[in-house]
């Protein structure tokens, strides 16, 4: 009777889910009556069996995490939807794997549903050092591989025709992940602050995804430190995706703005074929700026194109190893640090009409011995060398080389190029194929457009499906612009909303720090041997000085605000370093006293701190060191360290931090406390040991670079403010 009066008033009669393993077979509204409702079984808390139900959740919350629960301990379903015609509104779902699954959902409706706060791995990569624990692993997903592995905040499989508009998600890995949807659209939607794919498609065709933020999906980022992304992404394409239109979504600030990869079976597996890939997509008017990776990633791959966008101040504009037959037109192209277009084993590009600015390359292609992957059943069959394409009416403004040819490159057209302040115009490696052709008319290059005329009658036909959106995301976020914005926590990227406290560069012997996410007055309370340093113009930011000179403090400092109380602990430490770095021939694994005599001519400098971070170059490369350290132009690879000081440590419980890439020694007072001799990846050594009375110790560093990255610092830290 409640149901018949409730359908003759027009509004949904109201169901309390209060138990696991709740079944909805009829149309309704949700109200929560317990939290947490934990999914047991993995089937989800509610399940939504009947074809062409409306769900109208109206705001409430189902939260499946038992208090005190980590982030990656989060498990189970909050909503399961196994029928068709589906339509689920304004649902708030927290704390599972998953906070909705949908399997078969032929026209399902997705809108205005919040899926924040569900799983997440905890990162192990720091501000010092990379972890290679942390990267993902996208290549297999026909077993729900994505699902099992990483959670999302929506999970859809082997669908058509659904949309999913208007929802959100924060405080998690992924957004929305898709296995086997076709002609389903995606719009209108907030995938962002999250630390892997804010949108994932796996073997999908002919979709419309438009008016979206997929902004700050990332990992593996540490500014002037590392730039590895650990492919995450805001859009992830993998395993041949075909035909879908990608428009005006805005994707910055992620890991790689767009990966794309033609996919596991697609490239050794048994689907290997000529042609077989990721193929006939559209990249229309998007926003893809300020990747640690790469702007738009797309390999292994054919007859794609990427229109009207912007690619500024990654590594990379575009990466298009081994692809062929891609449209790259009108695109803003600048700022990224290794190169603007890099396409490795491609053929038959038509890159034209973009504006290339400040970047390291303009252009770069080349053909090298790539073994094991021209070694793969897709290799033999599929073009590999580098030949065939076509540069037209592109302007090139302050990139120090416009287009650079290696390896071999044949047949290509550089056609009405304008170059303004490049250092080098060409550059034309031995048995490569540059034909230039000047025209009179100047480029027409003037980056996005609007317009639908440089899309590809292919690109019409799909643009012809976009609809009216009611967000726009790209240049929504332009105050945050910048690779330096992204701040990494243990759970993922900071979102610039909740109070956070950020550590800034050290002034000298002091720490400084930002209070984010507040803008109201706070008075910090220091507790240890330490003073707060007179505040500066900028009111959010405040100064820990030690009390006295010549000091190793511990400290401990609050902060008080609407979102809570910030803490943060630290060591101050007043220290002379003496360091000398020096190059070497002799290696330091096979003969150390002959190492060690080649330092008689080290350069030889001070610091106030045992902070590194050589990355690529050496140490005339690092911010900070003196003039005449940058003078000696000493190498970035094959060189030593040679660092020492003396420091008084009270009484208490310590713990030495040294993050090392290559070998490390570290000695106090003679005694070896931490040896990795050996060639590595940026590793982390730690090294704990109590005073039972305050004493001077010394500390003495050898570190030893091969090649490659470089890294070394060094850290005290007080173990009871653990």
């Amino acid at each position: 009777m409640l149901a018949l009066c409730c359908a003759l008033a027009g509004e949904l009669p109201l169901v309390v889910v209060d138990r696991d393993d709740f079944v909805i077979d009829r149309s309704c509204r949700v109200a929560i009556a317990a939290t947490p409702l934990i999914d047991a079984a993995g089937d989800g808390v509610v399940r939504i069996v009947a074809d062409g139900v409306t769900v109208d959740f109206a705001g409430a919350r189902l939260h499946g995490a038992a208090n005190g629960a980590a982030f990656d301990e989060y498990d189970g379903i909050g909503v399961r939807i196994t029928a068709k015609h589906v339509t689920l509104e304004r649902a708030v779902i927290s704390g599972y794997r998953a906070a909705i699954w949908a399997s078969g959902a032929d026209g399902l409706v997705l809108e205005d549903c919040d899926v924040s706060g569900n799983r997440r791995q905890r990162l192990r990569s720091t501000e010092q050092s990379e972890d290679g624990g942390d990267w993902l692993w996208p290549h297999e997903n026909d077993a729900n591989q994505w699902l099992v592995n990483y959670g999302a905040g929506i999970y859809v499989e082997d669908a058509r025709g659904i949309t999913v508009r208007g929802c959100r998600a924060r405080r998690g890995q992924n957004g929305l992940l898709l296995r086997r949807v076709d002609d389903s659209r995606v719009i209108d939607n907030d995938f962002s602050f999250l630390s892997g794919w804010g949108l994932g498609l796996f073997r999908c065709e002919r979709n419309v995804v438009q008016h979206n933020a997929l902004d700050f999906c990332v990992r593996g980022y540490s500014h002037g430190v590392y730039s590895r992304g650990q492919d995450s992404a805001g859009i992830l394409f993998f395993e041949q995706n075909r035909d879908n239109l990608i428009a005006m979504n805005s994707a910055t600030h992620s890991g790689d703005g767009f990966f794309g990869f033609a996919g596991k079976a697609a490239l050794e597996g048994a689907e290997v074929g000529a042609g077989v890939g990721c193929t006939g997509n559209v990249l229309w008017r998007n926003d893809f700026s300020w990747a640690p990776a790469i702007g738009i990633e797309m390999t292994f791959s054919f007859d794609n194109e990427y229109v009207g966008n912007a690619l500024v101040g990654s590594n990379y504009g575009i990466w298009g190893g081994y692809s062929s037959r891609t449209r790259v037109v009108a695109n803003e192209i600048a700022e990224n640090t290794l190169a603007g277009i890099a396409v490795e084993h491609g053929s038959d590009w038509t890159i034209e009409r973009n504006a290339f600015r400040a970047n390291r390359r303009g252009i770069e292609l080349w053909w090298d011995e790539d073994a094991d992957l021209l070694a793969k059943p897709w290799a033999q069959v599929n073009p590999t060398a580098s030949r065939g394409h076509r540069i037209v009416d592109c302007t090139f403004e302050r990139d120090q080389v416009g287009v650079e040819l290696r390896g071999g490159t044949q047949d290509v057209v550089l056609e009405n190029a304008s170059f303004a302040d490049v250092a080098a115009p060409q550059a034309v490696g031995p048995d490569c194929g540059l034909a230039s052709v000047a025209r009179a008319a100047p480029p027409s290059t003037a980056g996005p457009r609007d317009g639908l005329a440089d899309l590809s009658e292919h690109g019409r036909r799909l643009a012809a499906k976009l609809v009216a959106a009611r967000t726009s995301p790209v240049g929504a976020r332009k105050a945050l612009d910048g690779r330096d914005k992204i701040l990494m926590t243990e759970w993922g990227p900071y979102d610039w909303e909740s109070p956070r406290l950020q550590r800034l560069a050290d002034r000298g012997t002091a720490h400084a720090y930002r209070v984010l996410g507040s803008t109201e007055a706070f008075t910090p309370r220091l507790e240890g041997e330490v003073r707060l340093g007179a505040r500066t113009d900028d009111a959010s930011v405040f100064v820990v000085q030690p009390a006295r000179p010549g000091a190793l403090a511990p400290y401990r400092a609050t902060v008080e605000c609407s979102g809570g109380v910030l803490e943060t602990r630290g060591v101050l430490v007043d220290a002379a370093w003496r360091v000398r770095v020096f190059p070497w021939t002799v290696d330091p694994r096979e003969d150390l006293e002959g190492w060690r005599a080649q330092a008689s001519q080290a350069v030889e400098f001070e610091l106030g701190a045992l902070a590194l971070p050589y990355q690529g170059g050496g140490a005339s490369d690092v911010a900070g060191v003196p003039d005449a350290v940058r003078a000696a132009r000493l190498p970035s690879d094959h060189f030593g360290t040679l660092a020492a000081t003396e420091l008084e440590l009270p009484a208490g419980k310590w713990r030495l931090r040294v993050v090392s890439d290559d070998g490390v020694r570290v000695r106090l007072d003679d005694a070896v406390a931490i040896e990795r001799w050996n060639w590595h990846a940026p590793t982390v050594d730690v090294h704990d040991f109590e005073l039972a009375a305050p004493r001077r110790v010394r500390v003495e560093v050898e570190h030893f670079e091969i090649d490659g990255w470089a890294l070394l610092s060094l850290a005290f830290e007080a173990r009871e403010a653990e």
